[in-house]
């Protein structure tokens, strides 16, 4: 059976208007069919179908990308280990998938369009199974770690330092999924931010938002001692080495994976320029400026700049980190990464692309954590 893109996005175009419908419909489709795979899943299901919904539709935008997907996929397989997922899961999974988008696309349906998804989904599941069962026997699904340092930056935002129990391989900029024993079952994600260390040690910069179970557990609640779980590493946004100078943006908590990104440059012993554009809404909220100051002082090629958006007394640099950016000179030449709130990175990427720098050398990725 052959892929067909076309008649899957041309479908999917169809129950995109509906995401919230959709992904209730294929939930309550699922678990009527296999209840047994309700115990997998969270009590509140709210995030879950958004980040179903989230990952379904960079798959079909993604199906005439084969490498790139292939990739995705192989990272959700392997990162799908930790709820227990197995092969047979699979079959359920796509066959309330194929139900859904048939119930919603019900205006254009026929039998080529769901031969379409059969073969998508026959793909997808393929790489993810095998990613995962490659992994099995050498990498566990999850990760024990225990909480060694709990600083509280703000009111809202702790730095937070684990020792996994197991080494935990990374690379710089990556990012993993996090579950608290004040939550089982419910995992989110949250940047890396540092390099990886010799005493295994991973560090976090949490935000609690409203509504969030993970990030306020982990800011208000998690003290020293403490054991969370680790999914496996995750995301693409890791240093290229390009021999190019590099500009960093970073918004808020954005700063973790940069940071990270900085780090291991540091200790590569190269000497790019580094520009670090640092940006919060007020001057408390640059939770990190000391370490950042530090590490500038100690590696004179990195320039570190806090930006603060909405505090006129802020005696310093002020405005939106994609306007200030602009206020230099031309980063055409340079490797760039940019993290943060997803309109603030949108907005940055398209002015850098805007003025001169090509798609390929932007590097991006959004606040990882709760949504």
């Amino acid at each position: 059976m052959s892929l067909n893109p076309r008649l899957v996005k041309e479908s999917f175009a169809l129950v995109e208007p509906v995401a919230g419908k959709a992904a209730a419909y294929f939930y309550g489709r699922l678990f009527s069919e296999s209840p047994q795979l309700r115990g997998m899943f969270p009590p509140a299901m709210e995030v879950q179908r958004d980040r179903l919904f989230g990952a379904l539709t960079r798959i079909v935008w993604m199906l005439d990308s084969p490498g790139g997907l292939a990739h995705y996929l192989a990272q959700l397989g392997r990162d799908h280990r930790k709820y227990g997922v197995v092969a047979e899961h699979y079959k359920a999974v796509g066959n309330a998938l194929v139900a859904t988008v048939r119930h919603f696309a019900a205006e254009i349906w026929n039998e080529e369009i769901e031969a379409a998804w059969v073969a998508a989904y026959g793909m997808a599941s393929e790489i993810m199974i095998e990613a995962a069962e490659a992994e099995a026997g050498t990498t566990p699904p999850w990760w024990l770690a225990e909480v060694v340092d709990h600083e509280q930056r703000t009111r809202d935002i702790a730095v937070i330092t684990v020792r996994p129990s197991q080494r935990l391989p990374f690379l710089p900029g990556q990012y993993v999924t996090v579950q608290t024993a004040r939550w089982p079952r419910v995992w989110r994600t949250f940047s890396i931010a540092n390099a990886p260390r010799k005493d295994n040690t991973l560090r976090f910069h949490v935000r609690a938002v409203p509504g969030g179970w993970v990030s306020s557990s982990l800011v208000r609640h998690t003290r020293i001692g403490d054991q969370v779980l680790l999914g496996p590493p995750v995301g693409t946004m890791t240093p290229v080495d390009s021999g190019r100078d590099m500009l960093c943006v970073a918004g808020g908590t954005g700063l973790a994976p940069l940071k990270a990104i900085i780090e291991h440059v540091v200790a590569s012993g190269r000497r790019p320029h580094i520009h670090l554009l640092f940006g919060a809404r007020s001057a408390s909220e640059l939770y990190d400026i000391q370490d950042l100051v530090r590490m500038e002082s100690g590696f004179p090629w990195l320039r570190v700049l806090p930006v603060v958006s909405d505090e006129p007394a802020y005696d310093g640099m002020r405005g939106r980190l994609p306007e200030v950016m602009e206020r230099f000179h031309s980063w055409a030449e340079h490797e760039v990464y940019v993290c943060g709130p997803s309109t603030m990175v949108n907005e940055t990427v398209q002015r850098l692309q805007a003025s001169g720098v090509p798609p390929a050398r932007i590097h991006r990725d959004t606040v990882q954590g709760e949504p």
